[in-house]
């Protein structure tokens, strides 16, 4: 977090010379509008709304169109205050889900090696020099990997205390699946309880679990007294399966872990068989046709949105590939367009599954007299806890809570900010969500921040709400028909 306000500090004192300043850019090929030249008028809008949207969400689109957005259109003041785009990525993944890493990514499931001898137990670590084993003043070490094909995990293990392979202490061996509390299996190793010596280990067998693909795990060492573990250093193999375990990403001789005083080493293994090795044979054996079939799939939904944007030239497309990951620089690359494509005073963001009350927002932003400069407004959230797992995991932001950042259903900056960010776009990190992401880049600047809990941050509904997400396109539907109907989205007297 230090680094990147000294990255952004002179861009920060730059953005007042800027306040005024339009960048024309050079809009995406296949966007919704042609990039205006330096003769042409740019389309000229109070609040311009953004509205985040995967390439594959025609209906939310259409929902959408035929709710508020054709509201705005038809109202005779709002149609030329307010101006709407969707914001779409220009390419598609072109792996099919069944071969990602995961369903957020675009990352291609590496299986790197033949499939042969499923049932057999896999070895993980091997010791090969058992002088490469060294005592280490440490009493706890742990190992993080993620599966990406389903395993059973057959034995733990703990490497011995010296050359004569002898077990000093207490050792305990557990497997959590991360972030949690409780392990999942457990071995218990001491001098007069060894367990089976296989390959320079010791093992125990182990209560045997499906571990399912997806499934996040550190493997945590203990010594419950003075001897402390014994630890491999350097120079040392991980057998992942072929691909079927993701082990943290390995510098030369240094191992992927984590030790309560930053030791480098691992204190023993552990085996596993592959589960469902058929199936696993029949993935490798079927890619080839899904890519095939998937890469026609993909030209059938490029013709369709080109289609679609002739029809309503309301979409700009992004240099991205359309994946959950790749929704902070699809939001970056937006702010570019916007401020090389249009003039306005403000910015609205959403997404394409939310429900925006419009008429409360234009009539708040004039109640409040929100046409500012160096404003952000919207509901923050403040000192959330950073997700090391899941669709939310984050890896690179090291500390434990993120900067205050607004819900994504729905939040409002001025056009310096977007300025600000389109600007320095390419020196702008990534991270795992947009909303986040905006929230740390957002800490480099300091804005004005104006909190208001209508921009609803769970599915909910309420009178006096701005916006609510998660919704299908049904749901849009039926909120804003209630709404036309009796002014309360929520429900109407008379409704059943």
């Amino acid at each position: 977090m230090r680094s990147l306000a000294l990255l952004l500090l002179p861009c920060a004192v730059a953005v007042v010379l800027r306040l005024w300043l339009t960048c024309r850019s050079t809009t995406p090929p296949d966007a919704g509008d042609s990039a205006a030249t330096q003769d042409e008028a740019l389309p000229s809008y109070e609040v311009l709304m953004g509205v985040l949207s995967a390439r594959h969400h025609r209906d939310l689109r259409r929902a959408i169109r035929e709710t508020w957005l054709g509201y705005l259109k038809d109202h005779p003041r709002f149609q030329h205050r307010v101006g709407v785009k969707f914001i779409v990525g220009e390419r598609g993944c072109p792996v099919p889900e069944e071969d990602r890493e995961d369903p957020y990514s675009c990352s291609l499931l590496n299986l790197t090696e033949p499939v042969a001898g499923q049932e057999a137990e896999i070895e993980v670590v091997k010791v090969a020099d058992p002088s490469m084993l060294a005592p280490a003043e440490v009493s706890a070490v742990a190992l993080d990997f993620k599966v990406l094909h389903p395993v059973v995990i057959t034995r733990l293990g703990v490497f011995p205390s010296g050359t004569q392979q002898e077990l000093r202490g207490n050792v305990t061996v557990k497997l959590f699946q991360l972030d949690q509390e409780e392990a999942v299996v457990t071995a218990r190793f001491s001098a007069i309880s060894t367990g089976t010596m296989v390959n320079g280990v010791w093992y125990k067998p182990v209560e045997q679990f499906i571990l399912p693909k997806g499934f996040e795990g550190t493997l945590v060492w203990e010594s419950f007294d003075s001897a402390g573990l014994t630890t491999l250093g350097s120079c040392v193999q991980l057998n992942d399966g072929g691909g079927v375990l993701k082990i943290s990403s390995i510098e030369e001789g240094i191992l992927p872990h984590r030790s309560a005083r930053g030791f480098p080493g691992l204190a023993g293994g552990f085996t596993f068989s592959i589960y469902d090795g058929e199936g696993l044979t029949g993935l490798l054996q079927g890619r080839a046709g899904r890519m095939e079939r998937h890469a026609s799939r993909l030209r059938q939904e490029d013709a369709s949105l080109r289609e679609e944007n002739l029809r309503h030239g309301d979409m700009v497309f992004v240099d991205v590939v359309d994946t959950y990951r790749s929704v902070p620089s699809k939001l970056l690359q937006f702010y570019k367009w916007s401020v090389g494509n249009a003039e306005f005073n403000l910015l609205l963001k959403t997404d394409d599954d939310c429900y925006i009350d419009v008429d409360s927002v234009l009539m708040k932003i004039d109640r409040k007299g929100l046409k500012r400069s160096n404003f952000w407004w919207g509901n923050f959230r403040q000192s959330w806890a950073v997700d090391r797992i899941g669709k939310w995991q984050e890896l690179e932001y090291a500390s434990p809570a993120y900067p205050a950042f607004a819900c994504g259903s729905g939040y409002v900056v001025s056009r310096d900010l977007v300025q600000w960010l389109a600007t320095n776009a390419e020196k702008l990190k990534a991270y795992q969500g947009e909303d986040v992401s905006m929230g740390i880049w957002m800490a480099a600047v300091g804005p004005q921040k104006y909190q208001d809990p209508g921009w609803l941050c769970e599915k909910e509904c309420y009178l006096d709400m701005l916006s609510s997400p998660q919704h299908t396109a049904e749901e849009l539907r039926a909120l804003w028909d209630r709404k036309r109907a009796c002014g309360d989205p929520c429900g109407c007297p008379w409704s059943p």
